[in-house]
């Protein structure tokens, strides 16, 4: 691939919390590299108030963030994407639209945190974690010298960090 920025979309159901969160990652890990993006197949239409506490906690601006479909990013007119990563087994699953630009696309599947029900802290315990999890995988995906590998080592590499346990798991009371 040719040095340049690339236009990352992450993919989930809802489009409010682990979409969201990685789009904001790679926002800080991609250094203007990579340009990042968020949306749903069946967006919720508001982002869970515990992503953006947590994205609040570990200083990110969310003023411009949004809960949005899919389609989206499937016009012509929109930005040509160069990687397409779904974070929720639900959209992996799916019939994505084509996406302009020709993208590689992996799963990098992670437990969904809006689902998660207990107490206050432990549900922001299991976002930060989840936050965590999408965070190591950005930062060794953005560590990759992109000019230097052809689209089929690329393509291997992202499954690679999509099937890698990056972060030890630790229970939520």
């Amino acid at each position: 691939m040719a040095n340049r920025g690339y236009n990352v979309l992450f993919l989930c159901t809802g489009n409010s919390a682990r979409s969201i969160m990685a789009e904001c990652a790679i926002g800080r890990w991609g250094k203007g590299k990579f340009a990042g993006f968020s949306a749903g197949s069946h967006p919720r239409g508001e982002i869970h108030p515990m992503t953006l506490r947590i994205l609040r906690e570990l200083n990110y601006d969310v003023s411009g963030l949004r809960s949005k479909s899919w389609d989206e990013f499937a016009r012509p007119e929109s930005p040509p994407l160069d990687f397409v990563f779904t974070v929720c087994d639900s959209a992996a699953g799916e019939a994505c639209p084509l996406w302009p630009g020709q993208p590689i696309t992996a799963h990098w599947g992670v437990a969904d945190p809006a689902a998660f029900a207990g107490p206050q802290e432990a549900v922001r315990r299991f976002f930060l974690r989840i936050y965590r999890e999408l965070e190591n995988r950005i930062r060794v995906f953005t560590s990759l010298r992109l000019e230097a590998l052809d689209r089929f080592a690329i393509e291997r590499r992202v499954r690679e960090i999509g099937k890698a346990r990056l972060e030890k798991e630790e229970p939520v009371s």
